[in-house]
């Protein structure tokens, strides 16, 4: 997809968010009605969603979380983290997490939108902010969060064939959500979730209801 219509696509999606005069969000409870988060006081926080310009196949960024983190060890997820007072904003707290995280300076990052927050479980109001990121990058990870930085084709993720749904026993009942598994990776929960509203913002008609496919 082309640097200049995956822009064009998130100014309409913007558009469409300014004009139902209220905002929009994702979450952990839309495959789980009822399952809301934790606690009522949600903990702003944002990520960046990294799109890599490489010469005619645009690839998105991703770290796999260390084994010995509090919330989400092993996980896939875009650098970010949660929105700290000396934080200007969402875009100003997910650039400073990537550059902490994964060694990838804001000057290397055009923000070009962002996605519906995502509220997870856990009690977090995640703002998703897309940006692109031009090569040659060459990530230094923090070894005490990010065991692993490695790219997934734009192509794969626009394939909603690759969108599965899994589901786990979690406190007793099945929880449900979506699944992206990707070479070694396994690519679930709220990541997938952002990535499945990335696909409805750049390719809204492209294979609708394949996401509905299970593993």
């Amino acid at each position: 997809m082309e640097p200049q219509r995956i822009v064009a696509r998130l100014e309409a999606a913007a558009a469409r968010r300014a004009a139902a005069e209220r905002e929009s969000a994702r979450g952990d409870a839309d495959l789980n009605p009822g399952m809301q988060p934790l606690r009522r006081d949600l903990t702003p926080a944002a990520v960046l969603v990294p799109i890599v310009l490489h010469a005619g196949a645009p690839a998105v960024l991703l770290t796999q979380r260390t084994d010995h983190l509090r919330d989400h060890a092993g996980q896939v997820s875009f650098p970010g983290g949660r929105i700290d007072p000396g934080d200007a904003d969402a875009v100003d707290a997910a650039l400073r997490e990537t550059e902490e995280e994964v060694g990838v300076s804001r000057d290397r990052v055009e923000v070009i939108g962002r996605l519906d927050p995502y509220i997870t479980r856990t009690g977090f109001s995640v703002t998703p902010v897309v940006g692109f990121v031009r090569p040659p990058i060459a990530p230094e990870p923090d070894p005490f969060e990010v065991a692993e930085v490695f790219e997934t084709p734009l192509a794969f993720l626009l394939d909603r064939r690759n969108h599965q749904r899994h589901s786990r026993i979690y406190d007793g009942r099945p929880r449900h959500f979506y699944a992206m598994p990707y070479e070694r990776f396994y690519i679930w929960g709220a990541t997938a979730g952002m990535l499945v509203n990335l696909v409805d913002v750049l390719a809204p008609c492209a294979g609708a209801g394949d996401a509905d496919r299970g593993p």
